[in-house]
């Protein structure tokens, strides 16, 4: 339009960069092509016009929370002619109105992280991934930790709940391999951090909560009751790391490992790919963290229990069993998330596999049958109807084989046989070995032989070797000290 001041209409447009017939075009109409497009009208019938303001709206305004099926559902009810085709219309027609007329919703504000203020903790179930271990289906979960400047993690294999052994494991292994300390931890309400007593209780931390953030010099935080996305630096993150694993699961073509320690390496290694990734922010981070303690504070929970006549304990609903010579004696248990470490005075005793208590309220067994062995040989029928049998036998097989000595030789020759495969077990360290011979015996269908079996996994004998010693003359010292004497 500059260059239309001073020149003809092919001149402007030539110099504007317009062909002449669309310089001509702009003289008779200047508006832009977006311009002249007419609005999209109607292009049938309203097929709620008659509806819309007598019973819609009413609705939409006494409960405003209504979703629009629930709206086109009764319509429907009430008026049969409307077809499946009009729920899309009735959809807009809600959210267009909704949009003017609708109550205020919950804005978010989207936060800034300075690096080293805070650090994130949450628990985040994985039964769906569908981990085993041995064969055996894992019940587990993840604590999870997170730094929201750098993207740092840290995940733990979690076997029980949310408790405080599992946060505060979980939460010092990562900020020992973070390196430093944030100084904020902030979770949701946790009832193994906060007692949850109401919005007026001042006081609201656990007292080894408090103390384990004390002690690590952390500013104890925690969002709304009920409002995740407060925690959504985390929120987000558990799906990340799940898809990440599952990815990981899926390229492994198994979801079955050895043992425990073989998953949460497993773990570890797809939580460091991320970490690898965030380096050089996890190192500028580091630079504006806390230092750690000189020492780490106690990640467990500590209980006496005295040790009864049946060679065990009771501890949270679940029977522990413990070599018979502590039998009388009270031993000083830490509780930890997947294990009991126990001790008479200062020293350590045993470690035990930590068990759970049924979902039905019935009591657990954790029962080691090498800590009654000598006794059930002495007293075999006490296999009969002993109250933990089947947690007694180490392996499946091992109950199978019971199971079919009962029925093919009796309760008496079936409960000593089945002692004796035991103490063979036992004694010969030989568990796994004997195990698979009794697999094949079962296969075969015949009942296992005790003495062929121990005479098979006897140690060898060997011969010893002939060792002859020649002792030298005692002359022969008198001429050492001759040669010492002349020498000096």
């Amino acid at each position: 339009m500059n260059f239309r001041r001073t020149h003809s209409p092919a001149i402007a447009g030539a110099k504007a960069g317009f062909s002449t017939a669309t310089a001509y075009r702009f003289e008779k109409d200047p508006r832009l092509p977006e311009q002249k497009k007419a609005q999209r009208e109607r292009r049938r019938a309203d097929p709620f016009v008659d509806v819309w303001e007598t019973e819609v709206l009413p609705m939409l305004k006494a409960a405003p929370g209504l979703r629009p099926i629930a709206i086109f559902e009764e319509l429907c009810r009430r008026h049969p002619e409307l077809g499946s085709g009009t729920r899309r219309t009735l959809e807009r027609r809600i959210r267009a109105w909704r949009a003017v007329n609708g109550p205020d919703r919950e804005v978010i504000f989207r936060q800034e992280h300075p690096p080293g203020r805070m650090g994130l903790s949450d628990f985040t179930e994985v039964a769906d991934l569908g981990v085993t271990i041995a064969g055996q289906l894992l019940d587990c979960r993840l604590y999870h930790f997170r730094l929201p400047f750098s993207g740092f993690e840290h995940a733990h294999v979690v076997l029980g709940g949310e408790s405080f052994v599992a946060l505060a494991e979980g939460l010092q292994n990562a900020l020992w391999a973070l390196g430093g300390v944030p100084e904020q931890h902030r979770s949701d309400s946790l009832s193994a951090a906060f007692r949850n007593l109401g919005a007026d209780a001042k006081e609201d931390l656990t007292t080894r909560y408090e103390a384990f953030c004390q002690h690590y010099g952390m500013t104890p935080t925690r969002n709304n009751p009920g409002v995740s996305h407060e925690n959504g630096s985390i929120e987000s993150a558990h799906g990340h790391l799940k898809r990440a694993i599952a990815d990981a699961l899926l390229l492994r073509a198994s979801r079955d490992f050895n043992d425990l320690p073989a998953w949460r390496a497993f773990v570890d290694e797809i939580v460091g790919r991320g970490n690898a990734r965030n380096a050089k922010r996890i190192d500028q981070e580091r630079t504006a963290l806390k230092k750690l303690p000189v020492r780490k504070t106690a990640d467990y929970e500590e209980v006496n229990v005295d040790v009864t006549t049946s060679s065990a304990f009771t501890l949270r609903k679940v029977f522990y069993s413990v070599p018979s010579r502590l039998i009388g004696h009270r031993l000083r248990v830490r509780l930890y998330d997947d294990r009991l470490e126990c001790f008479q005075g200062a020293t350590h005793i045993v470690t035990l596999r930590r068990g759970r208590a049924h979902t039905s309220g019935k009591h657990g067994h954790v029962i080691d049958y090498r800590h009654v062995i000598h006794s059930l040989r002495r007293k075999p029928m006490a296999l009969l109807n002993l109250v933990y049998r089947d947690q007694l036998f180490p392996r499946r097989v091992y109950a199978l084989t019971f199971d079919a000595l009962l029925a093919g030789a009796g309760e008496r020759p079936a409960c000593r046989a089945m002692v004796g495969l035991l103490a063979l077990a036992h004694e010969g360290a030989c568990e796994a070995e004997l195990a698979m011979a009794l697999q094949v015996a079962l296969d075969d269908s015949m009942l296992p032989d005790l003495k062929a079996l121990t005479e098979r996994f006897r140690p060898k004998a060997m011969e010893l070797p002939v060792v002859v010693v020649t002792l030298p003359a005692l002359a022969i010292y008198d001429d050492i000290a001759a040669t010492i004497g002349e020498a000096a």
